[in-house]
């Protein structure tokens, strides 16, 4: 997001009447802050607030945010993707999606995957890879029983569609069919099945390696537990 995309997504936050949290409902708070459920000018709106972030993790709440907000400004008008209402440095705001995480709708219709895949290879086009699609609530089933996708917040960014870009873009992929394996395994392809038992080198290092810090930190410091990665509820 550029500079003057900053200014006007600034500026509609602030121009904008401001958001009731009197009626907020909470859906995650932890070390990174809270996420809500807000409401302005009498529409549900998904709020997450960078100021309740701890204060040594406040810098990275931040980057994160911040890097969400691009990533949804690159994905404007997809079906599928929230819309940005807002990002000021301390308060993000993207359009409420209704709907079920994966893990508790448990999709079992071929129809769903096959709106996944046009989902993510529009993301792709507009040279986004979301990153974390392995964790089942970035997957939503809305209520007309489409997907949708949410939590950008370490998604690749940069528009160049180079080496790198594909082999994020392929993992992505990855955890799709990782998912249409669980609950619709019969809709598999060969092409599909073929992909899933060849991870990218770098995912097979991080299984091999890191993931297991990765897990350790995430259920200490976080509170994560499970691939839900809701995280608990922080006083």
């Amino acid at each position: 997001m550029g500079d003057n995309t900053l200014l006007t997504t600034h500026a509609a936050l602030d121009r904008g009447n401001p958001v009731d949290t009197s009626r907020n409902t909470l859906l995650k708070a932890d070390e990174l802050g809270r996420i809500e459920i807000a409401e302005r000018d009498g529409v549900r709106v998904i709020r997450r607030d960078i100021g309740a972030a701890r204060w040594w993790a406040r810098t990275f709440a931040r980057r994160a945010a911040a890097r969400e907000a691009r990533a949804l400004a690159k994905l404007d008008g997809i079906d599928g993707v929230p819309a940005l209402l807002g990002w000021n440095g301390r308060e993000l705001l993207r359009s409420y999606i209704a709907g079920a995480p994966m893990q508790q709708a448990q999709p079992r219709d071929r129809a769903y995957y096959r709106e996944a895949l046009r989902l993510l290879a529009a993301l792709h086009r507009r040279g986004i890879v979301h990153n974390d699609l392995a964790k089942e609530p970035n997957w939503l089933v809305r209520t007309d029983g489409r997907p949708a996708l949410v939590d950008f917040q370490i998604a690749w960014t940069r528009g160049k569609r180079g080496a790198l870009f594909r082999l994020l873009a392929r993992e992505d992929l990855r955890h799709l069919l990782k998912h249409k394996r669980t609950y619709c395994p019969e809709a598999l392809s060969a092409r599909q099945t073929a992909i899933l038992n060849t991870p990218a080198p770098h995912s097979r290092w991080w299984r091999a390696t890191g993931k297991r810090l990765y897990k350790l930190i995430a259920r200490r410091v976080f509170g994560y537990w499970d691939n839900e990665g809701q995280g608990r509820v922080r006083d």
